[in-house]
């Protein structure tokens, strides 16, 4: 079954009052990169085991393949990363994954995201926890949505 219905139109940007959301590209690599080593210890304490990343010697070149990955999985829709900006774009604060759901998951799909270690605590990180999760289940066709590391364990969501 496919993870999202051919007829459903990605979005490709929203807004909140303190940012706006669009799809990842490697454009973003500089912007990415700054977010993501600035804030390395946090994410690697949460991504780290599981997927290895961010390491501590990421350069800008794996960066780039990164992104370019990513943006990739989006325009294949498999897979779905997009960037949280400020604004007027001029900073990225941090991204949102949309990732389908495991075999036997008891979600139609999980969200993953983060902000930069400067933004955690702040208004805007809790005005985007808020967006994502009304944002995942009001105008995606998901049903249930499903926060691995937040409403389940990495290893329950592997193991589903």
């Amino acid at each position: 079954m496919a993870f999202l219905p051919e007829d459903f139109d990605v979005p490709t940007l929203v807004a909140g009052q303190r940012f706006r959301i669009r799809p990842i590209t490697v454009n973003d690599v500089v912007k990415d990169y700054d977010a993501v080593m600035s804030s390395r210890e946090r994410l690697w304490d949460r991504f780290g085991e599981r997927w290895g990343w961010p390491a501590a010697d990421l350069t800008y070149e794996q960066a780039l393949v990164d992104l370019g990955w990513l943006q990739k999985e989006g325009q294949l829709r498999r897979s779905f990363t997009y960037a949280v900006l400020t604004s007027d774009e001029e900073r990225l604060l941090g991204r949102v994954h949309i990732l389908p759901p495991g075999p036997g998951a008891q979600a139609d799909a999980g969200v993953v995201w983060w902000i930069r270690s400067d933004q955690a605590g702040t208004p805007v990180e809790r005005e985007l926890a808020e967006f994502v999760r009304e944002w995942t289940t009001a105008t995606w066709p998901f049903k249930t949505v499903c926060e691995p590391g937040v409403d389940v364990t990495w290893r329950e969501w592997d193991a589903r």
